[in-house]
């Protein structure tokens, strides 16, 4: 193993191609990322198809570009990373195969790596002393996962979402309420800029009677979808940043309330947020204050790295690398993997 390892980076699960390269699983020499979501908006969401057209037409410039930043070349790269799931599977497959023709053609080992685990590992990026065991709150467009990680590589599910993620559940509420896409940002910055009243309306905290530690957020959705429909037919008049607020805090009180009981009943004394609703302001806060009080450590990546970035595809790709978990020509795109398998 040479002193210092190189790992390029390359994620494609859905709508941004980027590429990374890291050096020692923790230094980010270079992340470029081409986001889509310009494209998107006027559709209201990800579009797959267009997604994965984008992806072909851009991975050649951005992993060129990312060589470059780093100021290094493909001799230099110890081992390619690469996201196979989950994902959709046309946006996987661009990038699984690009992974898989530059690691033939240049000689070079290949890792495959699950998305999710690569959002728990861009908190390795600007925290040198976060190190396992700590507990993670995965929270994305697509995931709300509950993870305990024991170790590097190393993963204990406690609790998912048994219907819409959180993320999902941002977008929906805010192209109801006229916000558009994307949803999560979009409704965070409403309520910051606007002061809205999150204790303006009350909606329903859920709890997953079979499991502690799970999520739902289907049935908040439809209580403020119904709240709107209701206002609307008794002619009253709905206070947008008061709707928004009070959705975004009724998501954040299970997200905190849950995290922190999986992180005390387990003994932990660290709780790392990841994903692109990690960087929400009213998650971060209300984490912060929770934290505080138990006496546990909250790490949460700035807020390039929640969203879907290639550095921490190569961060994960690093410590897969590292204890000899290569891939084979014969990685292929699995668009519904699940943490923990290979």
């Amino acid at each position: 193993m040479p002193d210092d390892v190189l790992i390029l980076g390359i994620e494609s699960s859905c709508d941004e191609t980027a590429a990374s390269v890291v050096k020692n699983g923790r230094e980010v020499l270079s992340n470029i990322i081409y986001s889509q979501i310009d494209l998107h908006t006027v559709y209201g969401g990800v579009v797959p198809e267009i997604a994965s057209r984008k992806h072909i037409e851009k991975i050649n410039p951005v992993i060129e570009q990312a060589l470059s930043d780093a100021d290094v070349s493909l001799k230099d790269i110890d081992a390619i990373a690469v996201t196979y799931g989950p994902g959709l599977v046309g946006a996987l497959l661009v990038g699984v195969a690009e992974a898989k023709a530059i690691s033939f053609a240049a000689g070079i080992p290949l890792v495959g790596v699950h998305h999710i685990e690569g959002h728990i590992c861009a908190n390795y990026i600007e925290h040198a002393d976060l190190k396992p065991p700590f507990m993670s709150l995965v929270v994305s467009g697509g995931h709300t996962h509950l993870v305990n990680v024991k170790d590097y590589g190393e993963y204990e599910i406690l609790g998912r979402t048994r219907d819409d993620a959180a993320g999902e559940a941002f977008d929906k509420v805010a192209r109801a309420i006229g916000l558009g896409y994307p949803g999560g940002p979009k409704i965070d910055k409403l309520v910051r800029e606007e002061k809205g009243d999150p204790e303006a309306v009350t909606f329903p905290r859920a709890h997953v009677g079979d499991s502690e530690y799970d999520f739902s957020f289907s049935g908040l959705k439809s209580a403020v979808l119904n709240y709107i429909n209701s206002e609307k037919m008794q002619g009253r008049e709905i206070i947008v940043k008061d709707v928004a607020a009070s959705f975004q805090k009724a998501v954040t009180d299970v997200l905190v309330e849950h995290g922190m009981k999986a992180v005390l009943d387990r003994g932990e004394k660290k709780i790392a947020l990841a994903g692109g609703v990690a960087s929400n302001s009213a998650l971060r806060a209300a984490y912060d204050e929770a934290c505080k009080r138990e006496g546990i450590t909250l790490y949460y990546p700035s807020p390039v790295y929640c969203t879907d970035n290639a550095a921490m595809i190569a961060v994960a790709g690093y410590y897969e690398y590292i204890k000899g978990n290569l891939a084979g020509y014969d990685l292929n795109a699995v668009p519904n993997l699940k943490l923990g398998e290979r």
